[in-house]
């Protein structure tokens, strides 16, 4: 038994955002792209700026993306609702975004002019995000600053938009209603409620989402296998929301986390 119990309450170290990118490697390319990404542009990219705070990898297989749920027709953030199978999350301390920003496209330059990116894949949404707010499970849980960290073995991503007039109305319902019933019992550890932050320089290939006040992204966090927990937590979340009259889902997708140093999950994306 610990005998130092108390709740560590301090708020120096914040999430403010979080830049989120899904990319799809071109056939034939899955290991080369893996290590690309893993043992050098996960750090080159991203981890060595400053007031990074964490950095997290995950991977769509391809039971994961039979259980997505879209929009009919293409929706906004992938088009083919399969595309899309490695996501790869940092977060970035509150009050220093233009900073990292400002870094970051300077830094993503520089690696394009000196050789150090990878040709054989194609962005499907890459965008910064505001964390606005959490919802989770347990009283003294994880924080949001350590949700990365925690290595959690998949999370579910979902994006939509509020459908009301007023986004505020939604996402009190989100926040007080639903998400907590969803997580009470469950494998989800926590929520994270984030809405998009427009781009401000980069190359050219990324494609430019850019922020709208009705649009949020939810990390759900697992603390199970994502493919296990989607029946029972997520197969009608869209038609869940949806039917609460206040906004919509526009695309879902379980993530398994990437196993760091191997090339697991490339032969099964597909």
């Amino acid at each position: 038994m610990p005998v130092d119990v108390e709740p560590y309450e301090h708020d120096a170290i914040r999430l403010g955002s979080m830049l989120v990118t899904l990319v799809e490697p071109n056939k034939g390319h899955e290991v080369s792209y893996n290590r690309w990404y893993e043992r050098d542009h996960f750090y080159s990219g991203c981890m060595i700026g400053q007031w990074t705070l964490a950095g997290g990898r995950f991977v769509a297989t391809r039971d994961c993306k039979d259980r997505r749920a879209a929009v009919v027709g293409e929706n906004e953030i992938t088009g083919d609702p399969r595309r899309g199978s490695y996501l790869a999350i940092y977060a970035v301390q509150d009050g220093k975004y233009k900073e990292w920003v400002r870094w970051a496209g300077a830094q993503v330059m520089w690696l394009h002019e000196n050789g150090r990116m990878f040709a054989e894949r194609e962005h499907v949404h890459t965008q910064m995000y505001k964390f606005r707010w959490g919802v989770f499970r347990d009283d003294d849980g994880v924080p949001a600053e350590l949700a990365l960290d925690r290595r959690y073995p998949g999370l579910v991503a979902v994006y939509g938009d509020a459908t009301d007039d007023d986004p505020g109305t939604f996402e009190q319902w989100l926040r007080d209603d639903f998400l907590p019933s969803k997580q009470a019992g469950s494998p989800i550890a926590m929520t994270l409620h984030s809405t998009p932050r427009p781009l401000q320089q980069g190359p050219s290939d990324v494609p430019r989402n850019e922020g709208a006040e009705n649009k949020f992204l939810h990390l759900h966090f697992l603390e199970d296998d994502p493919v296990a927990t989607w029946d029972a937590h997520f197969a009608t979340l869209a038609k869940e929301i949806e039917a609460g009259g206040l906004g919509r889902v526009e695309f879902a997708s379980p993530f398994r986390a990437t196993v760091f140093g191997t090339d697991t999950y490339t032969d099964q994306l597909w």
